[in-house]
């Protein structure tokens, strides 16, 4: 039993350590916020800083649109293999006019040049995460609705984030009708997915295989050792960046990392700031690992 409240007493200091050297290299990015989530699903242990603070979601609601997805296909409601007719228009919330998708604003140009063709739903899917197409996203959204996305995340404990609409939908941007999201709900969001309760098990893996596909990768897993595998998404607007992932040691249980920024204009700082801090959360998680052992 000493040993073991040992190792606690030495994880709760390395906890208070690892804060202040977040919150050290956050100060050294003037005007910088920083929300973040970290659980080890092995220990239990957590950090929290501004977990509680909204920030513009951008791509990170890509994740809910998916879980959402998966859950109505398990229900019968539409097949993944089904096929959807790819328009360029889609409805402003604000009042149901018709925008369109600037293909030079999208990560992924690819579907652009099959307007008019029909794609099945899984392609759409992989493309909206693995290239964050907001062509895909779009096209998802209107299948499976905004408030029923929503309603879902609130089904699995994420009690503020917000799934209101499209991307790109200007008339709502302007009217501050964004898509929003905590730190600490995109966490409760990635370890249900884990731990198989966000769709059913086999979904819930097919998800994550198709977060460990993700090709952008310049921010959480930049900073890990090579071979560490993460399933992420990542997002980013005008000054805000995020990542939100699943990171898996070796030989040992995952960890659920989020770090949400805004008001860092150049998108290699903020990226660069995400990827030290995943760097000092996984040296973090690595010690912690050992101690618990010494334990055991």
């Amino acid at each position: 039993m000493a040993l073991i409240a040992a190792a606690l007493l030495t994880i709760a200091a390395r906890s208070d350590s690892l804060f202040a050297r977040i919150q050290s290299r956050i100060a050294q990015e003037p005007g910088a916020q920083v929300g973040l989530a970290y659980l080890d699903l092995a220990s239990g242990d957590t950090l929290f800083v501004n977990a509680e603070t909204s920030f513009h979601a951008a791509s990170t609601m890509k994740v809910p649109v998916m879980i959402e997805l998966f859950r109505r296909a398990n229900t019968g409601s539409f097949r993944m293999d089904q096929g959807l007719l790819l328009v360029n228009q889609f409805a402003s919330l604000v009042d149901g006019s018709s925008y369109s998708l600037d293909p030079h604003s999208d990560s992924d140009s690819t579907l652009y040049h099959r307007i008019g063709e029909r794609v099945r739903v899984d392609s759409l899917l992989r493309l909206m995460i693995t290239r964050s197409s907001n062509f895909a996203t779009n096209t998802l959204i209107t299948l499976v609705g905004a408030e029923e996305i929503t309603r879902t995340m609130r089904s699995l404990g994420a009690r503020r984030i917000q799934v209101l609409r499209g991307v790109e939908d200007g008339k709502a941007f302007d009217k501050g009708l964004n898509n929003t999201t905590t730190a600490r709900d995109l966490a409760i969001i990635l370890r249900a997915l884990e731990e198989g309760k966000a769709a059913p098990p086999a979904a819930t893996r097919e998800m994550l295989a198709i977060l460990s596909a993700q090709e952008f990768n310049e921010k959480i897993p930049a900073g890990l050792p090579a071979g560490i595998r993460v399933a992420h998404k990542t997002g980013e607007i005008t000054a805000v960046s995020h990542d939100a992932a699943i990171v898996y040691p070796p030989a040992k249980k995952p960890y659920v990392l989020v770090v949400l920024t805004r008001g860092i204009a150049d998108g290699s700082r903020s990226s660069k700031l995400i990827a030290d801090i995943s760097a000092m959360v996984y040296a973090h998680n690595s010690a912690a690992a050992g101690s618990a052992r010494v334990a055991d």
